[in-house]
């Protein structure tokens, strides 16, 4: 079991009250699995996000990663699990404008204090992954879209993550792209690369080998005929 969320709680103050955002969610993903999460604005999809990247801490609930409770680690540790242990693939690629493709995927080789040739090695053989070989130096002002997407694909692939995160990855992209896009997610995902993705889009989704649903701060699977059923029932049993 590569990633393990139970009975996560999320609840937010404003003000005197104290609002719920995510609801006794389980999830339970295996190693090399492909899973999609779906949900529209407002359902929480977001906060879930950032709880499994490790950007934001749930109100109760355990999280274990490869076995471990990153719950229990400090600031410095869960830092240390966002560089080596997630691949971040965001929609807005967040490129580094001035830096060309091989110095933006090398940058979490550069903070996990990797000598600056073997950062370039290791960048240049992650951007022939994604099929960015002839545009290593390529600033991402002269590449389109769906290139800075795989430049950012091969900045999350780099460190050899336990899991690539990835929040509306074709979000800001045209068909065309966002299948390419989506192609090389099918290739990593064959490779054995675990990925978890975040969307709103049914079509994207079922590039993944497993969709869930949440709404309304809830988790939920889907059953043969894409009916939904409550996640956590299916975790508690």
């Amino acid at each position: 079991m590569i990633l393990e969320l139970r009975n996560i709680y999320k609840n937010y103050q404003q003000g005197k009250m104290e609002v719920p955002v995510l609801k006794d969610i389980s999830l339970q993903v295996e190693e090399g699995e492909y899973v999609a999460i779906m949900g529209p604005s407002g359902s929480g999809k977001t906060t879930l996000m950032n709880i499994i990247g490790c950007l934001d801490k749930p109100s109760s609930g355990i999280y274990k990663l490869a076995g471990e409770n990153i719950l229990d680690y400090k600031d410095k540790q869960m830092s240390e699990v966002r560089l080596n242990s997630i691949g971040f693939v965001f929609q807005s690629f967040n490129l580094m404008q001035r830096q060309s493709a091989v110095e933006n995927v090398a940058l979490p080789l550069l903070y996990a204090g990797v000598p600056k040739k073997e950062r370039r090695r290791i960048a240049t053989a992650a951007l022939e992954r994604v099929g960015l070989g002839e545009r290593i130096d390529f600033k991402p002002t002269q590449m389109s879209g769906g290139q800075n997407q795989r430049v950012a694909i091969a900045r999350a692939i780099v460190n050899n993550p336990k899991i690539i995160l990835a929040d509306e990855p074709t979000g800001a992209l045209d068909s065309k792209s966002g299948e390419q896009v989506m192609e090389l997610f099918h290739k990593l995902n064959e490779e054995g690369a675990t990925i978890v993705m975040i969307t709103h889009e049914r079509d994207i989704a079922e590039h993944a080998g497993r969709i869930l649903h949440i709404k309304d701060g809830e988790l939920y699977d889907e059953d043969e005929k894409g009916n939904k059923i409550i996640h956590r029932e299916e975790v508690d049993a």
